[in-house]
């Protein structure tokens, strides 16, 4: 008897795991939110130097421009250079007033020398009509400091990176609710120490372990879901676990929006945190895990849980360590190896695996941040591109749970980076001033790398067997957390070479739906628990009954047959 027909004697999709799948998939609508909230907090206003009127030193400077639009437009003409597109200098003002541009042109106003202008000593003046506060305003990452930005994403980033390493192995090990609920708890300490950071390097620092925490939330919650629920629902749970995500970054520009303020914000999305860590007791070890580490007891008793809250209390009170050790025997003989990372390419079929998969990870990654943290470069109001970006979403797991479904997941996976990378090379055909149409490839190809997630957080869970699950998805993770590190300093490049950006993000998914071809298809088969039976995975027909099997034994007889006599 193998694990999926014992989960099926107790239940299946029963009161419990309709209820553990509900519990584990709430927190996963903050933790998106998390994963984006810098778009927000540390999102650039309208900025120019405060303003000097008189040579003693004296400023002057308004809270917020839109306050007295006409004497503010007057100050900035005596006061700021005007850049090449007629809009205030960010970075540089005039020694002194010049008067005299009240009636001169615009022409005029650029024709100043170095000499006449300064860097902007006394500070800047941020407009806060849209923003009230964000890192930005409230320590000056602007102009020289600009990168401040940009360092502190990847900061954040290199703590998710931090934890898909740590959690995944740490799960394996020590098994995922102990580790899932470490996570809930580092991510509302930390959270909530983010919003009363005093300086940009504690905000780093807590960003760092917030990132941490995000990677143990989200590997946990996928692997406790696929690893209780039957193998006919996994692609809809998966889809469900993907749709929270999804829903998450639906509700994160409303949030923002009715919370301006960075702290606020911060301080909100991370306070439920403590209320997930304290119903986390109430989640079950993954049976499989406990089985296959020889804690039998415990698995025993996790397993008599679940069938009485599914009301199937007799096959419940069936179950004893015998009946587990009998009927699993194999499988645990098998287990009995230490596995570490190093398994991930001991063997042929699962180092083809995960040379593929990673790839995947790493471009659907790269491609997808970055698009998903460059939201003020694409000329429209940054709460709606926050909204299109998410809602997209929506339809594209959709097809993404139908394609896992019914053409497979090697199929579903491979079309969806495809088309992604299609969607962002075609950018770099449309003029830059056709914002809408640049905006419309970026959604679609942002919706096709949302359905590749999807796609790759279950199909990576079914491709690796449960000994080294969580680190096989650890290592998915990772090789994402690096494209999502890197995706920002290809942006970089852009500065120089404006077509490069977008052929490398567009280039980087196609390769890596080359890649995917080549992993085996897993639809409708049974999760292997061993690397050896990744090994000797059956094929599809090979799960067929009986009476099919002798039809394509059949089959495959008269082919035979055919091809001898075609030698004679």
């Amino acid at each position: 008897m193998t694990f999926a027909e014992l989960l099926e004697q107790i239940g299946g999709m029963g009161r419990f795991q309709v209820l553990h799948v509900a519990l584990l998939v709430i927190p996963v609508l903050l933790t998106a939110s998390h994963n984006l909230l810098q778009n927000f907090s540390a999102a650039i206003p309208e900025h120019h130097c405060r303003i000097r009127l008189v040579g003693n030193g004296t400023n002057l400077g308004h809270a917020n421009q839109t306050e007295k639009p006409g004497i503010e437009e007057d100050l900035l003409w005596i006061a700021i250079p005007k850049d090449a597109t007629g809009k205030p200098e960010k970075c540089r003002r005039f020694v002194s007033p010049r008067w005299h541009l009240l009636n001169a042109s615009a022409a005029d106003s650029n024709n100043m020398t170095q000499t006449d202008t300064e860097p902007c000593y006394d500070g800047w003046i941020y407009d806060r009509s849209v923003f009230v506060n964000t890192i930005i305003m409230e320590w000056d990452l602007v102009c020289n400091l600009r990168t401040r930005r940009q360092m502190a994403q990847s900061i954040y980033m290199g703590g998710v990176l931090m934890g898909a390493l740590l959690f995944g192995t740490l799960a394996d090990r020590f098994g995922r609710k102990p580790v899932l609920s470490w996570s809930y708890l580092q991510m509302a300490v930390s959270g909530l120490c983010t919003a009363f950071s005093p300086n940009l390097m504690a905000y780093c620092i807590f960003r760092f372990l917030v990132g941490m925490a995000y990677s143990g939330i989200i590997l946990n919650c996928m692997s406790l879901v696929l690893e209780w629920v039957p193998t006919r629902v996994r692609t809809i749970a998966g889809t469900v676990v993907g749709y929270s995500a999804t829903m998450g970054q639906i509700i994160l520009p409303g949030l923002a929006y009715a919370l301006p303020d960075w702290r606020w914000l911060q301080f909100t999305a991370s306070m439920p945190f403590l209320a997930f860590f304290m119903y986390s007791w109430w989640f079950a070890e993954s049976a499989r895990w406990l089985i296959l580490s020889g804690k039998l007891e415990q698995a025993v008793k996790v397993l008599k849980r679940v069938a009485q809250i599914n009301g199937k209390d007799g096959e419940g009170k069936k179950l004893s360590t015998e009946v587990l050790k009998s009927s699993m025997q194999k499988e645990m003989a098998l287990a009995r190896s230490s596995y570490t990372v190093v398994s991930l390419v001991q063997t042929p079929t699962v180092r083809r695996i995960s040379c593929c998969i990673s790839s995947v990870w790493f471009a659907t990654s790269f491609a997808y941040y970055g698009l998903a943290m460059d939201l003020q470069n694409f000329g429209f109001d940054i709460y709606l591109i926050q909204v299109a970006f998410g809602s997209i979403d929506i339809p594209a797991k959709l097809g993404s749970a139908i394609g896992m479904s019914y053409i497979g997941r090697r199929a579903t996976q491979a079309s969806s980076v495809i088309v992604a990378g299609l969607a962002i090379l075609a950018n770099t055909f449309v003029p830059s001033d056709l914002q809408t149409l640049r905006t419309s490839l970026a959604v679609l190809g942002k919706g096709c790398l949302a359905s590749s997630f999807n796609c790759l957080y279950l199909y990576t869970g079914e491709l690796y067997p449960t000994v080294i699950r969580q680190t096989g998805m650890g290592l998915g993770s990772t090789l994402a957390r690096v494209g999502g590190i890197v995706a920002p300093m290809v942006k970089m490049t852009g500065e120089y070479f404006p077509y490069l950006p977008p052929l490398i993000y567009g280039a980087a998914p196609i390769l890596s739906g080359i890649a995917a071809v080549f992993l085996p298809e897993t639809r409708n088969m049974p999760l292997s628990d061993t690397i050896e039976e990744v090994e000797c995975r059956k094929t599809p027909e090979q799960h067929l009954p009986a009476k099919g099997q002798e039809q394509v034994l059949l089959q495959k007889m008269a082919q035979e047959v055919v091809q001898e006599a075609g030698m004679c």
